[in-house]
């Protein structure tokens, strides 16, 4: 029986289902709104979900919460308050909690915002993708670019200095120049945090089924490589493949995912990774994704994964830690998945021969030429 320790972290995931339309790269689990949302129908279904939940964590102080979706925005500060005060009556939070809440700049005026910071969100993070008008045509957003740069704007007027902006790279007809102009631009209004990915083609998207033509692969490395410099030079960090911050703004519920910590998710579709100190087991589930069946008593049910075990949980710890541009410590990978770091020495032994990562032996990190090939680095720890 693995042995865990008790001080893996624990994150809240709160996930909002609807959105005002559904862009046709998301593969996430969202769903139009055609009608008015039932905000306190779903705001009770949340909370009785995790009354179910809490034999599962005991007593363990939540570390962040994040809600996610959909575009959580379209919720009133009212019902995000309630749900706040429903998790505070039931779980012990830690001090100065990270509290997330994802925006679409189609959905907000002053007034919201500021009503969501006294609700108690203390981390904002605006779905921007572009802030160039006929990209975001393309990617089918709801907002163009005045409405992108007026959100960041009453964002910061509404008090959030803790404020990521969430944009994308390889978009079709993308440029070079147009990638780091969207990068110049978003500068000018000093976030604290950047999320910059390139936009990736998933089944069960319109994309999939009438992709649209994107820049070769050969731009888009150079466009990362130029974006990358640009971050860098601007004062940001790169903590994480995706992810770049300024010191001491580093997403934390995020870096919980890649530190291989526990969360509890709660909401249509939404998904747990969750440590049984008592027998020493990991487990994953899910809940129903329809929000019309989550919010039918007898159709919402946890739905148990399976328990992660042996090489698929040496393969999930790497497939996270590794994407951190530093890695972590190498005494986590015991600490969280109860293995003998022993047990993945030949693996180890790969991938630095290969140089894929570092040879430091108190960390777990790729090397520059690792981060390049991520992927093959990750699959030399494959079941």
């Amino acid at each position: 029986m693995p042995n865990l320790t008790s001080t893996i972290p624990l994150s809240l995931y709160i996930h909002i289902p609807w959105c005002v339309r559904k862009c046709p790269y998301c593969d996430f689990n969202s769903h139009e709104a055609k009608s008015s949302l039932p905000e306190d129908l779903y705001t009770a279904a949340l909370l009785q979900e995790l009354d179910q939940h809490l034999p599962l964590i005991q007593d363990r102080a939540i570390v962040s919460i994040f809600f996610g979706g959909g575009t959580p925005s379209l919720f009133s500060a009212r019902a995000i308050e309630q749900i706040l005060n429903g998790v505070a009556k039931r779980l012990s939070l830690q001090p100065a909690l990270e509290i997330t809440l994802e925006a679409n700049p189609g959905t907000i005026d002053y007034q919201r915002f500021q009503d969501f910071r006294e609700a108690g969100i203390n981390r904002l993070s605006l779905g921007i993708q572009s802030l160039q008008d006929t990209k975001l045509k393309t990617l089918g957003r709801i907002h163009d670019h005045a409405d992108a740069v007026r959100a960041i704007s009453i964002a910061r007027e509404a008090g959030f200095m803790n404020l990521n902006l969430d944009m994308m790279y390889g978009l079709p007809s993308q440029t070079i120049d147009d990638a780091l102009h969207d990068i110049e631009t978003a500068l000018r209004y000093e976030p604290s945090h950047f999320s910059w990915y390139q936009l990736t083609i998933e089944p069960n998207t319109f994309f999939y089924h009438q992709t649209p033509v994107l820049p070769a692969d050969e731009t888009i490395w150079e466009m990362q490589m130029a974006g990358q410099q640009l971050l860098k030079e601007s004062g940001f960090i790169q903590y994480e493949i995706s992810a770049y911050s300024r010191p001491d703004h580093e997403c934390l519920h995020n870096r919980n995912y890649w530190e291989f910590g526990d969360y509890l998710g709660i909401g249509a579709g939404a998904h747990s990774k969750i440590s049984d100190f008592n027998d020493g087991r990991i487990v994953r589930f899910s809940q129903v994704r329809h929000p019309r069946d989550y919010l039918d008593a007898s159709k919402r049910q946890t739905q148990i994964l399976k328990p992660v075990a042996g090489n698929d949980l040496i393969f999930e710890f790497m497939l996270n830690a590794l994407r951190l541009i530093k890695g972590v410590p190498a005494a986590l990978f015991t600490e969280r998945t109860g293995i003998p770091l022993q047990q993945i020495e030949p693996l180890l032994a790969t991938a630095r021969q290969k140089g894929l990562m570092t040879n430091e032996s108190t960390q777990l990190a790729a090397s520059e030429l690792g981060i390049k090939f991520l992927n093959d680095l990750q699959g030399i720890f494959l079941p």
